[in-house]
């Protein structure tokens, strides 16, 4: 019986044992990814070794194929450093060049180190004994002709040497210079944009890092330049020691002609010098990208390009340039023909592109004109604003806004006002917006504070307000009226009388003046409800730095700062000067010791401002007149106080308040009728229960308390209730 004939070696592999290849072979390279990864992780390791490396080339020889590698890494590591000069953006992103330029000198002087040593030890044996690149430069760039081979050495050595390098060492020089000099006041334009807040100081120290990085740099380049000028010199002088030592060599110890030796020798040399200067020639011009980049933004392509071939007149003077050396006689027409097609077509197109640019602009203007884009519409937020102050003109009364021929603008007066407001109370008086109401008659005017009525008045805008101060009868031709503010008896006149009213000592005011008086008083009646919860924030804000911290005791651990605010509307309802904010505090401190009721620790700042309170009253003679409560009434008021000691109120019979405000309204009509304006003076404890009557029906009275009288203020008693 025959035997079975064995199964064939292209049979298939059982499928069980697929799988388990396939997982083997994905294991294999995942290593493989693994180890690939974690080498690129120690990049201070793999440079640690290429220096290292340097190192050994100098020192050990470096067989054919060693060299042939190298040579190849030089040239592609020249050529890398190129095209990274070329597409940064600015210099400042290549900031290690001058490192990367003393790795590539070194590399290229080791190179040159084992190449001498392979051409002094093996060029008897033929042009192929310093490697295939050496060969390959010699016998390809020289045309076998070392002669050709020394010129063309000779000549890049002297563009590298002479041209380039030269250029590029004055530029980082100069460059260098000039980023010293003017640091000091680039950093003093960072410190005052800082200042100003158009910059955070994030944004300012990353501009003074980017100014240290900038001198730097430059100063760098300034040095690194001298590693291309020493490889230049080396190699001029590695390839003269190359071609004597070579000759004696092969004269006298390889037993070579003369003819012999220097041909081989020369030639072997000349290609290790030409492989050694056109990777040194690609690095000094990109030294010399890298240094001329200084005022470029953008890749180094694009602003060529764009202002080389931005102006089309430029272009067009070329091709017509270029068009009559075509024509010259003796002249090769093609060239100069198709240089002057090519630019003139491109004269062409970059004028047709930029019409057609300007045209789009001019289109897009157009439609926008035409078809406006739909507005869109106000959030629903928009109408829930108000306005702290408004001022509404009637459309007579417009042309105060604009500058009259004697005087402010309305506008310029309500600035000055808010500065003034500020000095003499200590307020920050809201903006005040001016708006035209169709609704009001022509020559009217309404003050509104939080969109509510306070006041109106009638002016005549080419008319001047003449008032009495002595109350008498104005005598001058002219329109009778009311002065909105004070209500006071007045006179309208016309410009040409205003001499004569001035010499009859007669009050003399423009419709603006008026306007901005009545605004004043408003303001002060109102200065309590103008001062928000947001603006008291902002006046302790503003504090000094050294009142920070008694802030920062004081509130929210002693007092709210609704608490404050409160305490200082209640200064503002009486027109206390808010303006010495550190003495208010203090007592607002010290009164947050013993009570919690606003009323109170008013009273004690009150006390607290008895010097600024007791000038603020006193008169021309230099007095505070007073008009005194007698004991009965201190008494009265004092037996009706109910409830605890912070939390008290008054209870008064109805007819006894009666009484009260009667003696009152008749003392102080009788001292207004000797020319008087007395304070009332009453004890500390009433005082404030005091005012609250006393505010309704005269709320210009001045009311203070025994403790708001200072020491060494004089008094005067006018009148007792």
């Amino acid at each position: 019986m025959a035997e079975a004939a064995p199964a064939p070696s292209s049979a298939p592999v059982p499928a069980s044992t697929t799988p388990a290849l396939a997982a083997d072979q994905t294991a294999e390279m995942e290593k493989f990814t693994n180890f690939f990864k974690n080498l690129l992780k120690r990049t201070d390791i793999m440079l640690a070794l290429g220096v290292v490396s340097i190192l050994v080339v100098l020192i050990l020889p470096l067989p054919k194929w060693g060299m042939d590698l190298s040579l190849a890494f030089s040239i592609t590591f020249s050529v890398l450093i190129l095209m990274v000069a070329l597409f940064v953006e600015k210099p400042l992103e290549f900031n290690t060049f001058p490192t990367i330029l003393l790795l590539a000198t070194m590399i290229r002087l080791a190179l040159n180190l084992a190449s001498t040593r392979l051409i002094l030890a093996h060029g008897h044996e033929g042009t192929g004994a310093a490697g295939q690149v050496i060969e390959a430069f010699g016998g390809f760039v020289m045309g076998n002709n070392f002669v050709i081979g020394i010129i063309v050495f000779s000549i890049l050595v002297i563009v590298n040497f002479i041209v380039i390098t030269k250029g590029s060492g004055r530029i980082a020089e100069v460059s260098a210079r000039f980023t010293l000099d003017a640091l000091p006041g680039k950093q003093m334009a960072i410190d005052a944009d800082l200042s100003t807040g158009l910059i955070d100081e994030d944004e300012a120290r990353t501009r003074r890092r980017d100014l240290e990085d900038e001198s730097t740099f430059f100063g760098a380049m300034d040095g690194a330049a001298k590693f291309v000028r020493g490889d230049a010199i080396a190699g001029i002088l590695i390839t003269f020691i190359n071609i004597i030592a070579g000759m004696i060599i092969g004269v006298l110890q390889k037993d070579l002609s003369f003819a012999e030796a220097a041909d081989l020798y020369t030639r072997l040399t000349v290609g290790d010098g030409l492989v050694s200067q056109i990777p040194a020639l690609i690095v000094s011009t990109a030294a010399g990208l890298v240094v001329t980049k200084a005022g470029i933004s953008g890749p180094t392509d694009t602003a060529l390009f764009k202002q080389l071939g931005g102006q089309p007149r430029a272009l067009g003077l070329v091709s017509f340039l270029s068009l009559g050396l075509a024509l010259l006689p003796g002249m090769p027409v093609a060239p100069f023909l198709g240089l002057s097609i090519l630019t003139g077509g491109g004269a062409w197109f970059v004028n047709y592109n930029a019409r057609r640019t300007k045209e789009e602009e001019i289109r897009l203007i157009e439609e926008k004109a035409i078809d406006p884009a739909a507005i869109a519409e106000e959030p629903i937020s928009t109408a829930l604003r108000i306005d702290y102050l408004r001022l509404e003109l009637g459309y007579g009364l417009l042309s105060l806004i604009s500058a009259p021929k004697d005087g402010q603008k309305l506008t310029d007066q309500i600035k000055a006002l808010r500065r003034q407001m500020a000095s003499d109370i200590g307020f920050v008086m809201p903006s005040v917006r001016i708006q035209d109401n169709m609704q009001l008659p022509a020559n009217t005017y309404a003050i509104r504070i939080k969109e509510i009525e306070a006041g109106r008045g009638d002016l005549r805008p080419n008319m001047l307000l003449v008032m009495d101060p002595r109350g008498e009868d104005i005598t001058l031709a002219g329109e009778k009226t009311t002065e909105p503010t004070f209500g006071l008896p007045a006179m309208w006149i016309e410009e040409a009388n205003r001499e004569e009213a001035l010499f009859r000592g007669y009050t003399v005011v423009d419709p603006a003046t008026v306007i901005t008086t009545h605004l004043t008083e408003m303001i002060k009646d109102n200065m309590a409800e103008l001062l928000s919860y947001v603006e008291t924030q902002k006046l302790l804000d503003e504090m000094e730095k050294e009142h920070q911290k008694l802030i920062a005791d004081m509130i929210p651990n002693q007092i709210s700062l609704g608490g404050v605010q409160r305490v200082l509307q209640n200064l503002l309802a009486e027109r206390v000067s808010i303006r010495d904010m550190p003495t208010i505090l203090e007592g607002i401190s010290e009164a947050c010791g013993h009570t919690r009721n606003v009323m109170m620790i008013t009273e004690h700042v009150r006390a607290r401002l008895a010097r600024q309170i007791s000038d603020m009253n006193a008169n021309e003679q230099g007095f505070i007149p007073l008009i005194t409560l007698s004991p009965q009434w201190e008494q009265a008021f004092v037996e009706s106080l109910v409830g605890t000691d912070d939390d008290k109120q008054l209870s008064m019979q109805p007819s006894k308040l009666q009484e009260f405000i009667n003696g009152v309204r008749k003392t102080f009509e009788r001292q207004a009728m000797m020319g008087e304006s007395p304070v009332l003076l009453t004890s500390p404890a009433i005082r404030p229960f005091v005012r609250s009557i006393v505010e309704r029906f005269r709320p210009m009275t001045i009311i203070m308390s025994q403790n708001e009288i200072h020491p060494k203020v004089k008094i005067k008693t006018v009148g007792t209730i």
